[in-house]
């Protein structure tokens, strides 16, 4: 059998279809994510539950456009503050509630004078 030269020319890369962003960089394993989402079946209609562990805590207000966030905590940013480890438990979430409390004050007065005053 002879040697085959595998030759990646025009042709190929004009037909070449780029993969998503994060599965590019590797934060998305979309072969795992999709055995978590599709349902069976055999069990129609019936919510599949998942746990998200990543906390987030928005201050937000509606509007015709859509929802506006107004400032966001993470807790992905708690170890800039101390927090090294157990960014996912009962206490982080705890934390990032009491941070985002103090942030927006001077923010919210503000929103407040805007929107409500009319």
């Amino acid at each position: 059998m002879g040697f085959v030269k595998v030759v990646k020319n025009k042709a190929y890369f004009k037909r070449y279809q780029v993969k998503f962003r994060s599965r590019r960089e590797g934060k998305t394993d979309y072969y795992a994510w999709k055995r978590l989402v599709i349902q069976d079946k055999n069990k129609y209609n019936t919510p599949k539950y998942r746990m998200i562990v990543h906390i987030i805590c928005q201050i937000a207000y509606a509007c015709i456009e859509g929802d506006v966030i107004v400032c966001a905590a993470y807790t992905h940013e708690l170890p800039k503050y101390g927090v090294k480890v157990g960014l996912t438990n009962y206490a982080a979430a705890y934390y990032v509630n009491k941070w985002k409390c103090h942030m927006p004050k001077g923010r919210l007065n503000i929103l407040k004078c805007q929107f409500f005053s009319s």
